[in-house]
Parts: structure tokens; sequence; C-alpha cells
């Protein structure tokens, strides 16, 4: 194999695991010189070697299709303006003397980065979400346990499952992969959607914290329905459609 046809594979690999599902009409204009035939081979290549994973219509990376819901790293690095706003908007929501979960991922991060100094508890099953908090002084930060996922460093499983039953908080703030008006809030593992599930039964109030390239993707498991919430967060580029939709189930957008 020539090491243009590796480079330009490599570069496919990358630009499939920086986006976590690709269409192949996002292939192509990311790859203008390269021709629709070369492209699907190139696909079927790297799906035999286990590098990426063919889709009707396009390509998911490996690690998103199995349930890691996408590098931490990567989607640390996608979006990051749009993330800033959305902690921004969420901070209105938090009350000093309340107690808060962050759920685990890039913009529960995000928000970890920006709380005040304030006196609250702040539960979290999120590794970076305690990083972040723990330059705070009168909040206090307490872990839930469990299983470690090394891709979205967080903690879930059983024994997760069984901390936050034990738990009731002020307000939730909630981490989804995907959104479809037919399927609810969904993310890519089931653990992590069974941790998701009773983090909501066990909070006063729950905010969605979603950018808008959510909107019309597809995950595996489903978390909830859209009126299980109570406030969607995000970046200002929502649809009138879903608008409409949060409105028809007296959810909140901020």
């Amino acid at each position: 194999m020539g090491s243009s046809m590796r480079e330009r594979r490599e570069r496919l690999v990358q630009f499939v695991n920086a986006q976590g599902s690709v269409t192949f009409a996002q292939l192509k204009k990311e790859f203008p010189d390269v021709s629709e035939m070369t492209l699907r081979t190139d696909l079927k290549s790297l799906d035999e070697s286990r590098r990426i994973v063919r889709t009707h219509g396009g390509a998911r990376s490996v690690e998103f299709v199995v349930g890691t819901d996408d590098l931490l790293l990567n989607r640390t690095t996608r979006n990051v303006e749009a993330k800033a706003a959305i902690a921004q908007k969420a901070l209105g929501l938090v009350r000093p003397d309340s107690t808060i979960f962050l759920d685990s991922g890039s913009t529960t991060t995000a928000l970890a980065h920006a709380l005040p100094d304030d006196r609250l508890i702040v539960f979290t099953n999120s590794l970076t979400c305690a990083a972040e908090l723990a330059r705070l002084e009168r909040a206090r930060c307490i872990m839930v346990g469990g299983n470690l996922n090394r891709y979205s460093m967080s903690l879930n499983g059983s024994k997760t499952v069984e901390d936050v039953s034990a738990l009731n908080v002020d307000l939730l703030f909630l981490g989804v992969t995907a959104f479809q008006s037919s399927t609810g809030f969904a993310c890519g593992s089931d653990d992590e959607a069974a941790l998701k599930r009773a983090l909501i039964a066990h909070a006063e109030r729950t905010a969605v914290l979603m950018d808008s390239t959510k909107l019309g993707r597809r995950s595996t498991f489903k978390i909830c329905d859209l009126a299980d919430v109570d406030y969607v967060v995000s970046d200002g580029n929502l649809t009138e459609h879903f608008k409409k939709y949060c409105e028809e189930a007296e959810v909140e957008v901020l």
C-alpha cells in the first residue's frame, strides 16, 4: 500500500474518530479530491481491519459503536465555544446552599470549570469534573463509586447506581449523546443509560446539557423521554421544531 494511500486512510480514521459518526456526504466534503469509489474502497478496507465501522450511509468510530460514546478527549476538542456557552447558561440554574449532580461528559466538565466557589454539595461520577472541582474551597465535592470507563473517564455500573439510589439532589446536570423525537434522549452505553435513569429518578429537577449537533443523531440505548426532564440548556442553535416540541412537553429551553 503506497504512502499516499496510508496517509489518506489514516486521515480518514482520525476524521471519523473526531466526529464519532459521519455521513458519506461529510466524507466527500472533507476529502474533495478523492473519488467516491476510492472513498468506498477505503471504508471497506478500514472496516475489515477494525479501524472504523461502516454504516448505512457513512461510518462510525469504533469507540462510539462499542458503547464508549466516543473518547472524552475527542469530545473535549469539539464545539468548544458552544460548550462554554452552555456552561454559562447552566450556571443560572445553580443556587448556593443546594445539592447538584454533575453527570460525566465534556459539557458537564465545562460547567464544573465555570462553577463559582459557593456553598454547594456537588456529587459526580466524572473524574474530569472532580478535577475541575478540586479548585473550590467552599463547595464540597463527593464522588460516587463504580467501575472506571477509561474512554469517558467516569465511573458507572451497579455500584454507581446503588450509590445514586441513596441520594436525593436538587438539580441534575445530565449529558446525552443524541436526541430523536421518536426515541427521546439516548447514549451509547447500557451502563451509562441505566445510571442516567437512576440519576433522573433521584433528582428534584433535571437539566440536559446538549449542543444542537445532538439533534437528530441516533444512539443505541434510550435514557428517557423529553417530558422526563425540566430544562434543555443548549447553544442557541436548536431548531424551531425542537423548541416547539419542548414547549408542548413543558420543558424550558435555555
